[in-house]
């Protein structure tokens, strides 16, 4: 009883069996066990089934309860293909419902997700991992190598070990104009290259916007020369990308502030039908311009702490329930975005963002860096590795063509934990100016 009641739903029953299903729920949850053959007719008299079904409760309940020995393996088994069945034919009546117009709420874009949740009806019997029991299953996880999306980026392999594991939020942090579309674009592009199915959601930009980006990235052509370029000379190298990789790019685009995970979800089971597309990593261009699906609209009631943690809550469960890693951005406040050293306070709107958050990192652009053509990443919060190793580096940016690389070792002058801010020169100057005439 207690391994299979969670999963059987009342609706799976009809006539008396569904009264009789949720006088037996209601027992149980008053008692914590099942009800005596003789408790349970009292508690059918007790109810409010009336009239034949009243009547045919009480025949059915006359059979139950008897206490007869049955193979419990056999009996779970048979209940869980039952539910499975059950849950089927419930959906595709419930569908057909939808088709012939007569449902009172779901449309036709609810049945993929309808199917999808009938066809996954399981028992879950695990209760737990028993910590001396399951020693070895323990080592075999701590040894077995985790399949990852690596970057071409050095350093961010670094501090992620080889890249983003599947079932994460990935978060970049930059002011506005910093790079962060470019960064995701970036990133998009590698995967592209390496084999791996993209879908690159955009709530920002237009999706043939997207696409440019990541056109001047792979064709190694300046973004502003894109439209100088012949259809013959634009196909021909599109066309010789596409013997270099199996992997697929979807860009979808939504309006700002109006898609949800339930739209993204939605889209996913679109694909996977339609186009038989099914990614290998999710960009979200970006976190805050999402919606939620649980928290209708920012009015007065709801502060933008627990919507935009909700976002990133339903986000990171799109991940996991998907099997994929799922890469976003969010803005720094308006002080962060004039600060050269940036930190998880500087997170605009809310805090439960990097609660939330798997891996977290800044990205940030100072007048030196910018002369240099470069950009400093500063890791704020990291699951995968020790976010003080390799606290801060520095990439090399061409904005030109949308892409990121890596600068020489000898570039790499931000490895300590100390500020950015105290070892720029304009630092210097002005703490030259401020602190004259005071003795340290």
């Amino acid at each position: 009883m207690r391994k299979v009641l969670p999963f059987v739903k009342p609706d799976y029953f009809e006539g008396p069996y569904r009264n009789l299903f949720k006088e037996a729920g209601k027992y149980v949850a008053k008692y914590n066990k099942l009800p005596t053959r003789e408790s349970f007719l009292v508690e059918i008299t007790e109810s409010d089934i009336q009239g034949e079904q009243y009547s045919m409760a009480m025949d059915v309940a006359q059979t139950l309860f008897d206490g007869d020995t049955v193979d419990e393996t056999w009996l779970i088994d048979s209940t869980e293909k039952w539910c499975q069945d059950r849950a089927l034919h419930i959906a595709i009546m419930e569908s057909i419902s939808i088709i012939d117009g007569k449902h009172e709420s779901l449309t036709k874009g609810s049945l993929p997700d309808l199917l999808t949740k009938a066809l996954g009806v399981a028992f879950d019997t695990n209760v737990g991992h028993d910590y001396v029991e399951q020693a070895e299953e323990r080592w075999e996880f701590y040894n077995k190598e985790e399949d990852r999306i690596p970057f071409d980026l050095e350093y961010l392999n670094k501090i992620t070990k080889g890249g983003v594991p599947n079932k994460t939020l990935n978060i970049a942090l930059a002011g506005t104009g910093v790079g962060k579309s470019l960064f995701m674009c970036h990133v998009a592009s590698g995967a592209l290259v390496e084999g791996r199915n993209v879908l690159y959601i955009t709530m920002e930009m237009a999706e043939e916007r997207i696409a440019e980006r990541i056109d001047a990235n792979l064709l190694n052509v300046p973004i502003d020369q894109l439209d100088k370029m012949t259809k013959d000379q634009f196909s021909t190298k599109v066309a010789d990308l596409s013997t270099k990789t199996n992997g697929k790019l979807i860009v979808k685009e939504y309006p700002t502030g109006s898609a949800h995970a339930g739209h993204f979800r939605a889209l996913l089971n679109e694909l996977k039908l339609k186009r038989a597309f099914e990614p290998d990593i999710i960009f979200i261009d970006y976190l805050n311009i999402c919606s939620s699906s649980r928290m209708k609209g920012m009015g007065g009631s709801i502060n933008s702490y627990t919507y935009i943690k909700a976002v990133a809550e339903e986000l990171r469960g799109l991940a996991v329930e998907f099997n994929v890693p799922v890469f976003s951005a969010t803005q720094t406040t308006r002080s962060g975005f004039s600060n050269s050293d940036v930190g998880l306070e500087d997170t605009s709107e809310s805090f439960g963002l990097p609660a939330t958050a798997d891996l977290m990192f800044a990205i940030i652009s100072t007048e030196e860096l910018e002369q240099q053509g470069q950009l400093m990443v500063k890791q704020l919060k990291n699951r995968y590795n020790d976010p003080t190793k390799y606290k801060r580096f520095v990439i090399g940016v061409d904005r030109a063509k949308m892409r990121l690389y890596d600068v020489e070792e000898g570039e790499q002058t931000l490895m300590d934990d100390t500020p950015v801010f105290d070892k720029s020169a304009t630092a210097e100057r002005v703490s030259a100016e401020k602190f004259q005439g005071f003795k340290l």
